[in-house]
C-alpha cells in the first residue's frame, strides 16, 4: 500500500495549486480519503477529507470555500485543489487513508491508517 503525494511547491499569496495523491495497494471505492498538514511547531490538522462510500465531504474552517478535495477512482488519484493561498497554509501536506473508514469527519478527526509522504506547501511573497 502506498500513497504518493505530488504538486507542492513555492506560490504568492492569493496563488492557487492542485496536489495530487497516486494510491497504490487498494482502490479508492469505498474508502476514507483525506490531506492533512502541518506546520513547524503546530499539531497536525485534517484539512479535507472523503469518503468515497457517500461522496460526502469534511474540510477544516480555516480552509472551507477556499480548498476542494477530490478524486479520481479511474485513476485511484486524490487531488486538493487549494485557492486564494496565504502564509499560514504554508506546511508539509500529506494524503492519507483509511480503508475501512466510510465517514469523512472521523478520518480527519482520528489518526488514519495509511500515510504518504508529505509534500511542502510554502506560501510567501
Amino acid at each position: 500500500v502506498q500513497l504518493q503525494a505530488s504538486g507542492g511547491g513555492l506560490v504568492q499569496p492569493g496563488g492557487s495549486l492542485t496536489l495530487s495523491c497516486a494510491v497504490s495497494g487498494f482502490t479508492l471505492n469505498r474508502t476514507a480519503v483525506g490531506w492533512f498538514r502541518q506546520a513547524p511547531g503546530k499539531e497536525r490538522e485534517g484539512v479535507a477529507c472523503l469518503s468515497t462510500w457517500n461522496d460526502i465531504t469534511h474540510y477544516a474552517d480555516a480552509v472551507k470555500g477556499r480548498f476542494t478535495i477530490s478524486s479520481d477512482t479511474a485513476k485511484n488519484t486524490v487531488y486538493l485543489q487549494m485557492n486564494g493561498l496565504s502564509p499560514d497554509d504554508t506546511a508539509g501536506y500529506y494524503c492519507a487513508a483509511d480503508h475501512g473508514q466510510s465517514s469523512s469527519y472521523a478520518l480527519c478527526n482520528d489518526r488514519p491508517s495509511t500515510w504518504g509522504a508529505g509534500t511542502q506547501v510554502t506560501v510567501s511573497s
